[in-house]
C-alpha cells in the first residue's frame, strides 16, 4: 500500500466489487472518460476475476486514509518492458469525492510507483479536452501536453477532442567529475603532514 497525506492506493478487496460495478454504469461520469456502454454483471465478474493475471496492467484502489471505503481507482495499462512505457487512467467514483485533491494525490503515488517499482521511463494518457479539472491535476504532477487528437471521440451526441499528455522519468542530478587539480588537492588533504614534507621536489631541467 502506498500512502499520501489524504489517501492511499492499494489492492482491491471483495467489498469493492459493487461500487466498481455501479461506477462502470454511471452515464454522467462516463462522459468524462469514455463513450458510455452498459456493463452487465457477467462481464463485470469476468473483469474482476482477471485482475492480477495480466502482467501489462496494474490496478490500485483509492481510499481515504481514515476510511477503508473505496472512492476510486487508478489503472496503469499497456506496460511495455522494452520501451519502458505505460498508459495511466484514473476514476474518482462519486462527485462528492471530486475536487478535493484526492485524484491528484493518487496520481502522484501511481506515477512514483511507475518510476520506482516498474522502472518505467514514460507514462502517457489521453483526456477529453473539456475535462479541465483532470488536465489541471495532470499538469500539477508533471504531465506535459504533447498534442490534440481532433474530434477523436463521440461522447453524449457530440464530437470531442482528446489531449495527449505524458510525463518522463525525472533525470537524476549528475555528479560533476572533479578536475585533476581537485583530485590532487583531495589526495594531499588526506596524506599526513610529515609524508607531504618528505616528498621529493621535482626539479625542472633547462
Amino acid at each position: 500500500m502506498l500512502t499520501a497525506s489524504r489517501i492511499s492506493i492499494g489492492p482491491f478487496v471483495p467489498e469493492d466489487f459493487a461500487p466498481l460495478f455501479c461506477w462502470a454504469n454511471d452515464v454522467a461520469a462516463a462522459q468524462l472518460d469514455f463513450a458510455y456502454r452498459p456493463v452487465d454483471m457477467m462481464t463485470h465478474q469476468l473483469w474482476w476475476n482477471a485482475l492480477g493475471k495480466d502482467a501489462t496492467k496494474v490496478f490500485f484502489a483509492i481510499r481515504k486514509t481514515a476510511d477503508p471505503t473505496i472512492i476510486g481507482y487508478v489503472q496503469i495499462g499497456g506496460i511495455n518492458p522494452v520501451h519502458r512505457s505505460a498508459e495511466l487512467g484514473i476514476r474518482i467514483g462519486a462527485e462528492s469525492n471530486r475536487g478535493q485533491g484526492c485524484g491528484k494525490e493518487a496520481l502522484g503515488l501511481a506515477v512514483e510507483f511507475c518510476w520506482n517499482h516498474l522502472n518505467l521511463n514514460r507514462v502517457q494518457l489521453v483526456v477529453f479536452k473539456h475535462n479541465h479539472r483532470a488536465i489541471a491535476a495532470y499538469k500539477a504532477i508533471g504531465f506535459k501536453k504533447e498534442g490534440v487528437l481532433r474530434k477523436a471521440s463521440f461522447i453524449g451526441g457530440a464530437w470531442v477532442d482528446l489531449v495527449l499528455m505524458a510525463a518522463l522519468r525525472p533525470a537524476k542530478a549528475r555528479r560533476k567529475s572533479p578536475s585533476t587539480k581537485a583530485l590532487v588537492q583531495m589526495l594531499n588533504d588526506r596524506r599526513p603532514a610529515a609524508e607531504i614534507a618528505a616528498a621529493p621536489v621535482q626539479r625542472r631541467t633547462a
